[in-house]
């Protein structure tokens, strides 16, 4: 099964450019379906950034971030070729995790 999550790491000069894009549904729990049902809520509780064994970005998240989330931060610390693990977590308890190289 492929990844929900896309990575673009970019080092420009001492900065790491990270974006990020994560597939979720990320249901609020207040919509209904067609037939008039709830659809139960689900959505990524927290996503983590990891470099050299260092978080660089933590985001708990709530029922307010958007469907296919969109995540952009920069740090400074990297260097081409090293690697950065994005992983979420959701409230349902599913977990998807990727390692990107920085370019």
């Amino acid at each position: 099964m492929a990844s929900s999550i896309r990575v673009r790491a970019v080092l420009n000069g001492d900065i790491a450019e990270v974006q990020t894009l994560i597939q979720h549904p990320m249901d609020t729990g207040l919509v209904r379906d067609a037939k008039g049902e709830v659809i139960p809520a689900h959505y990524i509780q927290q996503v983590t950034f990891v470099h050299k064994d260092k978080t660089v970005f933590l985001a708990d998240w709530g029922t307010a971030v958007s469907k296919d989330p969109y995540v952009k931060f920069a740090f400074k610390g990297a260097a081409k070729g090293d690697e950065l693990k994005v992983s979420w977590v959701d409230s349902k308890g599913a977990t998807d995790s990727l390692t990107a190289t920085i370019q």
